[in-house]
């Protein structure tokens, strides 16, 4: 609840089981006694840019026993003398304030238990999971293809067949013509052939001549 123009959590619904509470740059000055209430399980909350001024207004937060992150930054109570020391010393279950330790050690940059652990381990093995798929997928595109030519070389035989029985049928024709020219007298035989080129018989010019 970044930047809503909140003025209390009073209307904080009870969340046992929430852990990150980010409630910057709202204008909350005080009643942080609703958090102990109804968000008993607390590790981080983030307070930081609201209206925030005094060391007791914190106090409250004394009741959440889990709560090791508390940011306050932009917080008018930062600037108070000793401010680090008095918010350790009031908070002790507190491990880091304003992202730093009481040692000024800088906090990690995230936290797997708030920010949810295991949620990487699910992403990277559904990613796994969809390289199978996509490799069961190609498998089945790689048969496909294949039954495809498969059946394009059957074609072609049945065309190679047809074709075969097409040629054999011609030559047997041209065999049957030929085998009818030899059954013929050699006179007709010749007498055919010179009908078939567009010449007359000579025999037939010399009854021309006589007539």
């Amino acid at each position: 609840m970044i930047n809503i123009n909140l003025l209390s959590v009073s209307n904080l619904p009870k969340l046992n089981k929430l852990r990150k509470l980010e409630l910057s740059d709202n204008r909350i000055s005080g009643g942080l006694e609703v958090l102990a209430e109804r968000t008993p399980n607390l590790t981080h909350l983030n307070l930081s840019g609201n209206k925030i001024k005094d060391i007791n207004t914190l106090e409250p937060l004394k009741k959440l026993p889990n709560l090791h992150s508390l940011d306050l930054f932009n917080c008018e109570v930062t600037m108070l003398i000793n401010y680090r020391e008095s918010v350790f010393t009031l908070l002790p279950q507190l491990t880091y304030l304003d992202g730093f330790d009481a040692d000024d050690q800088e906090a990690p940059d995230s936290d797997p238990e708030a920010d949810g652990d295991g949620l990487e381990d699910e992403y990277e093995n559904g990613e796994e999971d969809d390289d199978d798929e996509e490799d069961d997928l190609d498998e089945e595109v790689i048969d496909d293809e294949e039954d495809e030519d498969d059946d394009l070389e059957g074609e072609e035989e049945e065309d190679g067949v047809d074709d075969e029985e097409e040629d054999e049928e011609e030559d047997g024709e041209d065999d049957e013509e030929d085998e009818a020219d030899e059954d013929l007298p050699r006179g007709e035989k010749r007498k055919r052939n010179l009908e078939d080129e567009g010449e007359e018989d000579p025999e037939d010019e010399e009854d021309d001549e006589d007539d």
